[in-house]
């Protein structure tokens, strides 16, 4: 099965924006992955209102957004006004996961739940039906260029018999030291879509790299 490829702004380079923008409109990837961190829930601050903005009037590929903060459904309206595809909240800053992706899907989006590293599947068991996508942290988040933890390839197995057995149509996602290596072991165990970043942002040639992953 073809992987989705979802490439990670976050490894862009962000004095020639427009450039990276524009590679990635021409080249075969599906998604375009947007990290938004506050410096409360991750260490690290990203990306604003503004720079939103300005990525969503120049990329053509749907918006894959990731929301590492500690008030996720704050930004509701701001994801709603960049016609985001996909709006990710984390598993571990919502209380009230249930009505946090029932909003998200009423706004238009699909709804995506991240799990970090220690987080555990059968956390999901409950809400799984009711999802659209399922990211999976392999590394911990806020950090780019970090090392892929092993074990995920483990929870993507596990996570692909729960959403089989429960027969939801959640897709699989994994974000966090994804390359040719680590792409072909998660997307042998399961997986539907991979995040890139310094895989493709770093590479001379990075339509082959995009090319290569969705060929997995």
């Amino acid at each position: 099965m073809a992987q989705i490829v979802s490439p990670s702004l976050l490894s862009a380079n962000f004095g020639n924006l427009q450039e990276d923008l524009k590679m990635i409109n021409s080249s075969k990837a599906d998604w375009l992955h947007i990290d938004i961190m506050d410096g409360v829930f991750v260490p690290n601050l990203s990306f604003g209102p503004p720079v939103l903005k300005y990525v969503a009037e120049l990329c053509n590929k749907p918006l894959d957004v990731h929301l590492m903060v500690v008030n996720p459904m704050n930004y509701l309206q701001a994801m709603k006004d960049i016609n985001a595809r996909i709006m990710n909240i984390h598993y571990e800053a919502c209380t009230h996961l249930h009505r946090a992706v029932t909003q998200i899907k009423e706004a238009g989006m699909m709804a995506g739940v991240t799990l970090n590293p220690s987080t555990p599947v059968c956390l999901l068991k409950d809400i799984i039906g009711e999802l659209d996508l399922v990211l999976l942290m392999s590394v911990n988040p806020g950090f780019g260029g970090q090392k892929f933890i092993p074990h995920t390839v483990d929870k993507v197995r596990e996570l692909r018999e729960l959403i089989d057995t429960a027969g939801s149509k959640a897709l699989i996602e994994v974000d966090g030291g994804v390359n040719a290596t680590t792409g072909a072991l998660l997307a042998q165990a399961g997986s539907n879509a991979l995040v890139a970043g310094n895989a493709v942002f770093k590479d001379p040639d990075p339509h082959a790299v995009i090319s290569a992953l969705s060929a997995l």
